[in-house]
């Protein structure tokens, strides 16, 4: 009859197995020598340990090379994950972080086309209090998230977009659109000056899922008097941050 394992001693060989997993989902094709020599294990320790894993199909091994890569068990854990995947749950961190650090309110919207819808908002008491609700719909080309989003689709959907005017400043032509989302790529995040609602500024970022397709965007809004054309320019890869952070949550590598 087996003797009683230690605790310790199974938390250390799990904690070796997740590492046999984790090197061969970065280096898939990796023989049992490679293997064994990146964890710093013995061979005989490797296939003990992965021996479980293979089992339940987490690790497959080529039956004529012996080399590893991930099991289809891992496809079966990644879409249990995604499917209980919340956006607002995942963001809610990251918006009440981000709300606190610049004191201005915090939207969080769904790219539903033609619109954005805005699924949540963090306000700062101190500050005076967006238009914006929940559930709340705002066109593409003149919202920062909407041009979060805009900026890494495809340039028909720019192409299909009726351009109407929401203000004086409002965007209106397509080229100059194409320009400005052409700044948003290289910049990393998207800015609404007084586009949407006069007298407010936004500042952006996308967000993407875990086909590193962009699927939404967090922002920073306020009026123009406390969102300056300098602040933007701090704002700016604050929130791109905090997008990059969520998107990772997601399962995206594309940020």
């Amino acid at each position: 009859m087996l003797g009683h394992v230690p605790e310790r001693n199974q938390s250390a060989s799990l904690r070796r197995a997740l590492a046999v997993l984790e090197h061969v989902r970065e280096h898939p094709g990796v023989s049992l020598t490679q293997l064994a020599d990146a964890v710093g294990l013995s061979k005989s320790t490797v296939l003990r340990l992965s021996a479980p894993l293979v089992e339940a199909r987490l690790l497959e091994r080529d039956r004529e090379t012996g080399a590893y890569r991930l099991g289809h068990g891992t496809l079966s854990l990644g879409q249990s994950y995604l499917a209980t995947l919340d956006l607002r749950s995942v963001a809610a961190e990251e918006s009440h972080r981000l709300m606190t650090e610049v004191r201005e309110t915090v939207h969080l919207v769904l790219h539903d086309p033609p619109h954005v819808v805005y699924i949540d908002k963090v306000e700062n008491a101190a500050s005076v209090r967006m238009a914006s609700r929940i559930g709340s719909r705002s066109p593409l080309h003149c919202t920062g998230v909407g041009k979060a989003i805009l900026a890494w689709l495809p340039e028909e959907t720019v192409a299909g977009l009726t351009l109407e005017p929401r203000t004086k400043h409002t965007i209106t032509e397509a080229e100059r659109l194409r320009a400005d989302l052409a700044h948003v790529r290289r910049r990393g995040y998207a800015v609404d000056d007084r586009e949407n609602e006069p007298e407010v500024r936004c500042v952006a970022a996308p967000i993407f899922n875990h086909d590193d397709a962009v699927t939404a965007a967090i922002s920073v809004s306020g009026l123009t008097s406390r969102i300056t054309a300098a602040r933007v320019r701090e704002l700016g890869p604050l929130v791109a941050g905090a997008a990059a952070r969520i998107s990772r949550k997601l399962g995206s590598r594309e940020r």
